[in-house]
């Protein structure tokens, strides 16, 4: 029988092939998404370490009253780089032994890098906590997503996947707080607290996830149907001879058992070819998917958010127009937190495409409004005062230039912060939905770290001394945003990730908002293993 012993059932209903949301599936998910904390934090912490004058005077000597560009550059990078590879070993894990064991062992790696980073007397072990904590931060980075993706109910899969940025936002504001409460420290604490904190979060993931069961998707390619059945029956909250948990596992299996044709693996090497087979023309080619993830999560970094969450403090203090840095950028990171949650409701509602497209586009014109103010009377007009301090000469220009920048962070947090994240999760078929997923994330964390090795180098006084100029940059990649999103990014709004992959097959991006599924893997699969046994013993005369 196809299907490994599973029944396919059909024909089913479209509409009716999971059961409804319970509760207990919202806190199975949302746990999961705590491992976006690890990102945020990570991220935003460091914000404020590098401008703290015990941290200078550890890496420069006694003395320092800034970073270089290459000392502010490695160590803000390193992260990045060691997530990007991280991101793709957790490709291959994730298939070999499983998507919770993978996140788990990230939880492990990131801890140790985060023990070496507190036990620093100088830059050679804090780059080196960085990079190992930054394998640990793309294994859960990549899987998390994945993992969620593939365990979520279809009806509020988007919701539950932004959760993940929304804690990305938490752990931004958790770092924000403790940066701020340690900038005024003389001695050591005012690094060692920061770093110390982020012990925390792998211990509570990596204990949780125990709690956890393994996605569906993952016992299904691996042909355990009985440990398939169970784990979908835990998630679904429905007993398992249930019709939705029998309906749901027969089109998981169906289209698992369509994909192996159509994708057939014969090897490890092979399973990574498939991710770039098939024409460039093709919609539902799995090349044209890859390219789709990557290019997705480059974008979402083109944006520029994490110039301001990495480099914010010291950025706004280099103007001499803003009496209290570590606060303003607190504020931006309260906002990236309020904003998010408004996309629970609006990816469900308003849809994924629409969201990315005038995301983009509100991005964008916040963007070079901050520019034109700032070129113009903000930012980059001052004067020295009487004392030798630099202050700016119109103060009411430099405070629209802050709001606009707290808007901007608005327009991403609502829109490309998780809606990037959520159509990575969704758009690549089972056999190689691992490694697309892996590949995306590293696409993430690799213009991540190109963005953070040669941002200082635009921005500092004796360097590029871009200041508000630097926003044009910023603006211009936000346009090329809001036209990719138009022309590349569907619609999977409301389909099980079964219909997103034959959705992908018979339409384009801008007619994808009115596709509708009319049939399912699995009754098609069944009149299939109909006609054959047709064939088999003849049709009666």
């Amino acid at each position: 029988m196809p299907g490994g012993g599973v029944a396919l059932r059909g024909p089913v209903d479209v509409n009716g092939i999971e059961a409804p949301v319970t509760i207990k599936a919202y806190l199975l998910c949302a746990f999961a998404a705590f491992g976006g904390v690890f990102f945020g934090y990570d991220s935003g912490y460091i914000n404020g370490v590098t401008a703290s004058s015990v941290f200078i005077e550890l890496i420069e000597g006694p003395g320092a009253t800034k970073l270089t560009g290459a000392h502010n550059s490695l160590i803000t990078s390193i992260l990045s780089a060691g997530t990007f590879f991280g991101a793709l070993i957790a490709g291959d894990c994730a298939d070999w032994f499983g998507r919770r064991p993978t996140i788990v062992a990230g939880c492990v790696i990131y801890t140790v890098g985060c023990i070496l980073q507190a036990a620093s007397h100088g830059l050679a072990l804090i780059v080196a906590g960085r990079l190992i904590a930054g394998f640990g931060v793309g294994f859960v980075s990549a899987i998390i997503i994945l993992y969620m993706s593939e365990i979520c109910p279809r009806k509020v899969r988007g919701a539950l996947v932004s959760g993940y940025q929304f804690c990305i936002t938490i752990g931004l504001l958790l770092a924000s707080c403790v940066t701020y409460a340690t900038e005024k420290r003389t001695d050591t604490g005012s690094y060692r607290i920061p770093i110390s904190i982020q012990f925390a979060w792998g211990l509570i993931l990596g204990i949780g996830l125990f709690l956890l069961p393994e996605s569906p998707r993952y016992f299904v390619k691996r042909e355990q149907m009985d440990k398939a059945r169970g784990v979908l029956s835990r998630l679904r909250g429905q007993p398992p001879n249930s019709e939705y948990i029998e309906a749901e596992l027969s089109e998981i299996v169906a289209n698992a058992e369509y994909e192996r044709k159509v994708i057939p693996i014969t090897g490890y090497f092979s399973s990574w070819m498939h991710c770039f087979s098939g024409s460039l023309w093709v919609g539902g080619s799995n090349l044209r998917r890859t390219i789709l993830g990557t290019s997705l999560q480059m974008m979402q970094q083109w944006t520029g958010v994490n110039f301001i969450f990495y480099f914010s403090t010291p950025f706004l203090q280099s103007t001499g127009a803003i009496s209290n840095a570590f606060l303003i950028s607190l504020i931006f990171t309260l906002v990236n937190v309020l904003s998010t949650p408004i996309s629970f409701w609006s990816i469900e509602r308003v849809g994924r495409r629409p969201l990315l497209i005038w995301g983009a586009f509100g991005m964008l014109v916040c963007q070079f409004l901050v520019a034109i103010i700032g070129v113009t009377v903000g930012f980059n007009k001052t004067h020295l005062d009487a004392a030798g301090h630099t202050i700016a000469n119109n103060i009411p220009a430099v405070n629209a230039q802050i709001a606009f920048i707290a808007i901007y962070i608005f327009f991403f947090a609502s829109t490309w912060g998780p809606g990037a994240w959520v159509v990575i999760g969704e758009i690549f078929p089972l056999p190689i939905r691992s490694r697309g997923v892996a590949l995306s994330t590293a696409s993430n964390w690799l213009w991540n770290t190109i963005i953070t090795v040669i941002t200082p180098y635009m921005v500092n006084q004796d360097e590029g001394n871009l200041r508000s100029s630097v926003f044009f940059i910023w603006g211009s990649l936000c346009t090329c945003a809001f036209i990719y999103a138009y022309f590349l990014v569907s619609e999977t709004k409301g389909l099980t990730l079964e219909q997103v992959d034959r959705m992908l097959e018979e339409t384009t991006p801008r007619t994808s908002s009115k596709w509708r599924p009319k049939t399912t893997y699995a009754s098609e699969a069944a009149e299939e293993h109909y006609k054959e046994k047709e064939a088999e013993h003849g049709s009666p005369a």
